[in-house]
């Protein structure tokens, strides 16, 4: 079946994509996604204890619902994005070290790329792009140059 919902689902799944910061988001909710696993590692694997009471559940469970949260509701990224920085920097000291560094660091550079995404922004143009206009206008400026020069 060419072109049945595939051909459909990947252009909105683009435009849906492009009006949120889908990158940070995601890092952020998979970052709370790792440290929530190495919690579950066994005690041999486990580098760092820390605090395995609530805490140790609940700031990545904060951090993973502050990357759904960027996700559904973009327009509160600033907020969400300012708690996740702190929560995952949290989660060092209360779940294994922040997910031996992994989860941590997914989390705070989710919660940059958030921070930093502007909604109003034209979109990048790829460098397959830019050069194929800047040969077109050069393929065009060329005939030009020929008349501007015969005629003088």
């Amino acid at each position: 079946m060419p072109g049945g919902s595939h051909g459909t689902f990947r252009p909105a799944f683009r435009r849906w994509r492009a009006g949120r910061p889908f990158w940070g988001g995601l890092l952020l909710a998979l970052g709370g996604a790792e440290v929530l696993l190495t919690l579950k590692a066994s005690l041999d694997v486990i580098l760092h204890v820390g605090m395995q009471g609530l805490a140790g559940y609940l700031f990545p469970a904060v951090m993973l619902l502050c990357g759904v949260l960027i996700l559904f509701n973009p327009s509160q990224r600033l907020f969400y994005s300012v708690i996740g920085v702190l929560v995952s920097l949290a989660t060092w000291m209360t779940s294994n070290l922040g997910g031996f560094f992994v989860g941590m660091l997914l989390g705070i550079v989710g919660s940059c790329l958030t921070f930093g995404w502007l909604p109003d922004q034209e979109p990048r143009v790829s460098r397959r792009q830019r050069k194929k206009a800047a040969k077109a206008a050069r393929a065009v400026a060329r005939p030009l140059e020929r008349e501007a020069g015969q005629t003088v």
